[in-house]
């Protein structure tokens, strides 16, 4: 009776597995890119990953990862069959359109830059010598050694002859020097004699006033210049981009980007790549997809870097796949479905710390 009830149990398994249709297994290929994909011992995790997931999960589908080191290969894996589709940090552009089809927008994105964090301790220093030596101060410096000259040769022409006068020596030089030393002193109101011939004071007097002008309004530039440069590094924004050595990802939008702005991109396989030459000086910024950048600063490179500027050239990031894939349509509706029930935003809760 019992070996009837084992029979009757194993034929029942089996025709129940036969009667199920089989798992549709697709090969999804990703790249990693944090916090997107990230590669934790052998195993794949990050935003994207656990999207996927909880999209398979939907779709009641097997997934097989296809990891690639640049997006170019990622895309040219889905282009050529290699996978079914891409997920990772895919930014969805009218170029890509043309070779790709790209699911409904699964992250709301941008570029920013990133630079060295100003080092503490110099910070004070740094902006001082800046503020003194920027192109606002340098001019006003050198208008006053010029006009320095004038009031200099007034009380030497009317002084050198004066008995017991300001001059020690009645011979232009160095009678003169004496003469712009006193001029120099008055401006800084050190000045501890005056002139004793009449049309020498007069014009000792007509420099006082100038000089206090003057004073008041070299003090409110270096003030202004001083302010500037803390408020603002040598890069705070993409209007400060073109000139400068810029690091970036090879094939990525952020290329072509600083190619527009007459910046000099420097092209590297991965971000991690871009980020070690500007910790090595060979570049000034990074300019990159902003979730990744803000990853790195708040993490990684927290006291090392900083994100400057607010988020440029807005762009979406998308599920990548082949034209006319039967995989595109079911995705975007397990995508809606995930942002409608709660799941979507839970995800990115974890990995940004704010809803989208």
């Amino acid at each position: 009776m019992k070996t009837w009830v084992i029979l009757v149990a194993v034929l029942f398994g089996a025709a129940t597995a036969f009667a199920q249709p089989a798992r549709e297994k697709l090969r999804v290929a990703t790249r990693p890119v944090k916090p997107f994909v990230l590669q934790d011992g052998g195993k794949l995790t990050g935003f994207s990953i656990e999207l996927w997931e909880e999209i398979a999960r939907q779709l009641n589908v097997r997934s097989d990862f296809v990891v690639k080191p640049t997006v170019r290969e990622l895309l040219e894996a889905v282009r050529s069959g290699e996978a079914d589709l891409g997920i990772a940090a895919i930014s969805i552009t009218a170029e890509r359109e043309m070779r790709w089809d790209f699911s409904h927008p699964m992250f709301d994105a941008g570029l920013q830059i990133l630079v060295p964090a100003q080092p503490a301790g110099i910070g004070f220093f740094h902006n001082l010598v800046s503020g003194v030596f920027s192109s606002a101060v340098l001019p006003l410096v050198a208008a006053v050694a010029g006009i320095i000259l004038v009031p200099a040769h007034i009380v030497w022409f009317f002084e050198r002859r004066a008995p017991g006068g300001l001059l020690i020596h009645r011979s232009y030089f160095p009678g003169i020097f004496e003469a712009c030393w006193w001029a120099a002193a008055t401006l800084a109101t050190q000045a501890d004699q005056m002139p004793k011939t009449a049309a020498a004071r007069v014009a000792a007097v007509i420099w006082m006033f100038t000089s206090v002008v003057f004073i008041a309004y070299f003090t409110a530039s270096v003030t202004s210049s001083l302010t500037l440069h803390e408020l603002r590094g040598e890069i705070d924004g993409p209007e400060d981009l073109p000139g400068k050595r810029v690091a970036t990802v090879s094939g990525s939008t952020s290329v072509e980007y600083l190619r527009q702005q007459n910046a000099e991109p420097l092209e590297f396989t991965d971000i991690e790549e871009a980020l070690d030459a500007l910790a090595r000086e060979r570049a000034q910024a990074v300019v990159y997809d902003a979730p990744v950048l803000l990853h790195y600063a708040a993490r990684q490179g927290r006291g090392r870097v900083q994100v400057v500027g607010p988020i440029f050239r807005k762009e979406s990031y998308g599920i990548a796949f082949p034209p006319n894939s039967p995989h595109r349509k079911p995705v975007n509706e397990a995508l809606l479905k995930l942002k409608e029930n709660g799941v979507y935003e839970q995800l990115y809760r974890k990995w940004f710390g704010a809803a989208s």
